[in-house]
């Protein structure tokens, strides 16, 4: 299957509607799944010259930087190699995030058949593509700008691999469900690179891959509400992004560098920038020495306790011991799994 403007296989759940300075954007009222937009009367806070997406928002006090954690390569394995952002000793989660890594790897690294619970698994692909088949049939491949929203819910059980020859590099990104989504029905939602809305505005583009951003929303639909931006900005072009009050929010700068908030310093790549829970949006320029590129999201968190175990996160330890009882047993969500195994699998015993 490919990963054009799909969502598929599994049937859905019922969702709810959710000098003079550079030109500065302004993506003004995102609206996502389960979420009503945040209105306010327009005012003329913003510095002169930006580009407001709709709304009639602007940002007022952008949020101060948290903190700025550098991601490391690291060898995590033979063809396989990850940054790591959140999920990490100095920031173990970022409610509702479990986690959020760059990733690379080539053939024969992958995943073979593994399974999942708890949670929605965002890969977004950046160079390459990776290959995937699920206990329910499901099936294709993704490539360089393509999106992959998958609610594990209750459970699923697939593989991933590389889906060419060469390095493939994404972005995987982890969001908790909250406790009463937890065991919903497993889902996947695709959009190829053509199919995620696009908008360019004064040294500024923004792919939307969730929420709503610069009058353009995006078709997926997330459990969590949530904002998903990949933000590509000209050297000395800026950008101002509401985010709801309460919501936690972060950077992951892809390449270039770019400025976040008040710092002095710039971020480069792979960089992690943490934001605060002040303010009322976003900030960021790219230096007058380089482009920018950077991964923006934002979701409002649950407030719940977390406890993540491999491939379960779920809120005690006891529902991880279920979970991985169940998956052991094949039931609550785990049936498809027996007698099953990847075509992966498949061909690499047929290799030996």
């Amino acid at each position: 299957m490919s990963a054009a403007a799909c969502i598929s296989s599994f049937p859905p759940p019922p969702m709810a509607a959710a000098a003079a300075p550079a030109p500065e954007t302004t993506i003004d009222v995102f609206v996502v799944a389960n979420h009503t937009p945040v209105t306010a009367a327009a005012d003329k806070s913003s510095c002169e010259g930006d580009v407001v997406a709709g709304g009639g928002r602007t940002v007022r006090r952008p949020r101060a930087v948290a903190r700025t954690l550098e991601c490391e390569r690291r060898v995590v394995g033979e063809g396989f190699a990850v940054r790591r952002g959140i999920g990490r000793k100095e920031l173990d989660s970022l409610d509702p995030f479990i986690s959020l890594d760059e990733f690379e790897f080539s053939p024969p690294a992958g995943f073979h058949d593994h399974p999942h619970r708890g949670f929605e698994n965002v890969t977004y692909m950046l160079e390459g593509g990776f290959s995937y088949h699920d206990f329910s049939g499901h099936k294709g491949t993704i490539n360089t700008g393509d999106v992959q929203w998958m609610t594990a819910g209750r459970g699923v059980v697939h593989a991933e691999m590389p889906g060419g020859h060469g390095v493939q590099r994404g972005i995987n990104l982890w969001i908790n469900l909250s406790s009463k989504d937890k065991m919903v029905e497993p889902r996947y939602q695709e959009l190829a690179s053509h199919d995620i809305p696009a908008v360019e505005r004064d040294g500024v583009s923004v792919k939307v891959i969730a929420g709503e951003a610069l009058g353009a929303r995006s078709p997926l639909q997330t459990r969590t509400p949530a904002l998903c931006l990949d933000v590509a900005m000209r050297p000395g072009a800026r950008l101002r992004a509401p985010v709801p009050p309460g919501w936690s929010a972060c950077s992951y700068v892809i390449d270039g560098e770019a400025v976040f908030g008040d710092e002095a310093a710039a971020a480069g790549a792979h960089t992690c920038v943490v934001f605060g829970g002040g303010g009322d949006g976003v900030a960021a320029r790219a230096t007058e020495r380089s482009a920018a590129r950077f991964l923006l999201v934002a979701a409002r968190p649950h407030g719940e306790a977390v406890v993540k175990d491999g491939p379960f996160v779920m809120n005690t330890r006891e529902e991880v011991e279920q979970a991985r009882d169940d998956y052991r047993n094949r039931r609550n969500g785990f049936e498809m799994a027996a007698g099953w195994s990847s075509d992966h699998v498949a061909t690499a015993a047929a290799a030996h």
